[in-house]
């Protein structure tokens, strides 16, 4: 999934980035509020993590612009302001969650798996089809019992598929919600991962898992076994 860090530290933002690759995600981030807002506004985010002490335009005036322009990103708060009315007007301007630093990685990263399946509508750390099943907490993903072995990249595009079951995906969709901003737009990049993923997943499998629609993207339909 792809999140948006809007946070002034570097060694901050850089802790949280590294904590939240390991988990699969794509990382963007940006270190003042007007930057931070910009992205926001004009890129597609599953996640947002955001300070509120931040330089050129604080994270609360970032959070109440993001909601006004109708975007319903959930929003972490991560900050050290974790006195009640913090909490209360962070909570009251539209963010979804609140963890005040210091914090513990494992909770920083349980946080972000919980906004994701609110996100998505998964209420479990399952996502399924078929005899697929993906464990987005351990990220293994098994045809029946069996492990089944994907690149990172591998498993975030069938993530992604997954959380969007049923639901047509271009390239430039799973493009945005897989690669950060820096991704060269190379749409045949994902045709590769694709045809990787078909080749690890439907080989073990008894069902077509990943259908193409010709010129529009990808689907995964809902199987049942």
């Amino acid at each position: 999934m792809r999140i948006l860090i809007i946070e002034d530290e570097p060694d901050v933002a850089a802790f949280v980035k590294k904590a939240l690759l390991e988990e699969n995600h794509a990382i963007d981030i940006a270190h003042d509020g007007v930057k931070g807002e910009d992205l926001a506004l004009s890129e597609a985010y599953d996640l947002i993590i955001l300070d509120l002490m931040l330089p050129q335009k604080n994270g609360l005036a970032v959070l109440k612009t993001i909601r006004k322009e109708g975007i319903q990103t959930p929003i972490l708060i991560l900050t050290a302001k974790g006195n009640v009315p913090d909490r209360v007007a962070g909570l009251d301007a539209g963010a979804d969650d609140y963890l005040v630093k210091p914090f513990a990685v494992a909770e920083l990263r349980a946080r972000v798996r919980s906004l994701l399946r609110r996100q998505s509508g998964d209420k479990i750390s399952l996502l399924k089809t078929g005899d697929l099943t993906l464990n987005t907490v351990n990220h293994e993903v098994r045809i029946k019992e069996e492990l089944i072995e994907l690149t990172s990249r591998e498993y975030s595009i069938l993530e992604c598929l997954l959380r969007n079951k049923n639901r047509l995906l271009s390239k430039g969709l799973i493009a945005e919600h897989v690669w950060d901003f820096h991704f060269s737009s190379d749409y045949n990049l994902i045709e590769v991962y694709i045809r990787r993923l078909r080749k690890k997943i439907e080989s073990k499998s008894q069902q077509k898992i990943i259908h193409t629609i010709r010129n529009s993207g990808y689907i995964i339909r809902d199987i049942e076994e």
